[in-house]
């Protein structure tokens, strides 16, 4: 029995879409900027960056396997988040405020060079009213 490229291809995307995806709107991993609120950290590279998220909780996720990567702020409003030591999987969450940072992998870039990013944050933190 011979199945047709038409046959094969639908099979493949319809695979493919039920994997699904760890970003909520936005570029997939690779860079090209996005709206997502879980960043992740690979081998030489932060994905989506540029990034515009909500106020609120920003998660950054080591993909595995990971050579071991810092998160390092360069600038941002008001005091800024603590900077990690190296980190080969897992996750980093931080609450950021309105306003443009920027941090980059101290091990692979520095400020606005190599692995670095920017999180552009607007608003505050949304919320949800619950009817009366």
């Amino acid at each position: 029995m011979r199945i047709s490229p038409a046959v094969i291809m639908t099979i493949a995307l319809a695979g493919l879409a039920a994997c699904g995806s760890t970003y909520s709107t936005g570029t997939p991993a690779g860079g090209g900027g996005g709206h997502s609120s879980i960043i992740t950290v690979g081998n030489d590279f932060f994905s989506p960056t540029p990034d515009t998220v909500s106020a609120g909780q920003v998660t950054f996720r080591w993909a595995t396997p990971s050579n071991g990567h810092t998160l390092t702020w360069d600038g941002g409003p008001g005091t800024l988040p603590t900077s990690t030591g190296v980190i080969t999987s897992g996750t980093h969450v931080v609450t950021l405020q309105a306003g443009t940072y920027q941090y980059h992998c101290a091990i692979h870039g520095g400020p606005g060079t190599g692995m670095h990013g920017t999180i552009a944050v607007i608003g505050a933190p949304q919320t949800i009213a619950q009817p009366r």
